[in-house]
């Protein structure tokens, strides 16, 4: 008997793996909601538990296991129990925040490739010249571009006595970065517990200090680092980044759906690649099409907090580690930059922005 029991719950927990938490990528399983499953005859119950107050969640995830589990001849009826914690439990074990940081907010995508990156380290920079006490944690461990979008080559230093990692500064921004632990050649070769692990490390065991601000540089899409992110951090809200092209609004769409399923504010939209200025001319080309980024925050109900040009400043200040907010203050997208600064610390600091 107990090997025919393992091997239904082995076969039921394989086919519970097939079903993802609404706007993720990981599975009911590895995220931890299932709780329990009994076999009584041919009625399986599975015991789940949630901490999100959105009914329309456990409903698609009830839905989604019974469909999972159809044509399994071992079961016939599943009954899908749910407990959803209550909000003093959220609070003991749900999304913290970080020691001397005032307030976290994340930079994010649907998709690679729209200059997310880039946003966030000219947001951050801009931020700093502004005179606030700014922090980047470049949370893409797979793709970290941080280090030398702000020029620290520099390698991680560890607080002596003890193990917990002290942050380069660059251009008055504290900055943590797989880039800082890697060669520039070097694959970060990781598997989900070990991302689980460094995602933490570098907010939990780098030594901020005191800042006003803490951006988080995220990966794109929607896996284990978002996933570890929402459900640890207590952020203060996600800016997301799109360029005007349809194929990146898609998944900005999923990326803000993701972010409201775990009720982070979204902050607004920022449209990156709005359009280019042919040099020496007033002439305009919108490469990848026009007013997506806006048509998409009134569709979403967010402001539209920059349209951001095509520049090649912007790219050359990249390579060199001296983002454009900086290395050409005067030049179409670093004003545009400075501009987004200023909004950001509006809508963060109304009362030292007022």
């Amino acid at each position: 008997m107990s090997g025919e029991n393992h091997s239904w719950r082995e076969e039921v927990v394989q086919r519970l793996r097939e079903v993802k938490y609404p706007g993720f990528s990981r599975d009911i399983v590895s995220f931890g909601l299932v709780q329990d499953m009994e076999l009584a005859g041919k009625e399986l119950k599975v015991k789940l538990r949630l901490t999100t107050p959105d009914p329309s969640v456990p409903e698609k995830i009830g839905k989604e296991i019974r469909d999972c589990l159809q044509g399994y001849a071992p079961v016939t009826s599943v009954i899908v129990e749910t407990e959803v914690a209550p909000p003093q439990a959220i609070a003991s074990t749900g999304p913290q925040g970080i020691e001397g940081v005032g307030k976290i907010i994340a930079v994010a995508s649907g998709k690679g490739g729209v200059g997310k990156s880039t946003v966030a380290a000219n947001l951050a920079v801009s931020l700093a010249k502004s005179g606030h006490r700014v922090g980047l944690c470049d949370c893409d461990l797979y793709g970290p571009s941080q280090a030398l979008m702000l020029g620290c080559r520099e390698g991680v230093r560890v607080e002596e006595g003890t193990e917990r990692i002290l942050p380069a500064e660059c251009h008055g921004v504290k900055l943590m970065s797989m880039g800082m632990l890697l060669g520039d050649d070097s694959p970060a070769a990781l598997r989900g517990p070990m991302v689980t692990r460094f995602t933490q490390q570098f907010l939990r065991q780098v030594v901020w200090g005191d800042l006003d601000l803490l951006v988080l540089d995220l990966p794109p899409g929607t896996g284990d680092i978002q996933l570890t992110i929402v459900q640890t951090v207590a952020l203060d809200g996600a800016l997301i980044v799109t360029t005007p092209q349809e194929v990146a609004l898609v998944d900005a769409r999923k990326a803000i759906a993701m972010f409201r399923k775990v009720n982070v504010t979204i902050l607004g939209v920022v449209e990156n690649m709005s359009y280019f200025t042919v040099p020496g001319s007033a002439q305009r080309h919108e490469i990848f099409g026009t007013g997506g980024g806006r048509r998409e925050a009134e569709r979403q109900k967010v402001p539209l907090l920059a349209e951001i040009p095509l520049d090649p400043e912007t790219r050359k200040g990249g390579d060199a580690g001296e983002p454009v907010v900086l290395a050409s203050p005067l030049g179409p997208s670093g004003q545009v930059f400075s501009e987004f600064g200023k909004i950001v610390s509006k809508v963060l600091f109304p009362s030292i922005s007022s």
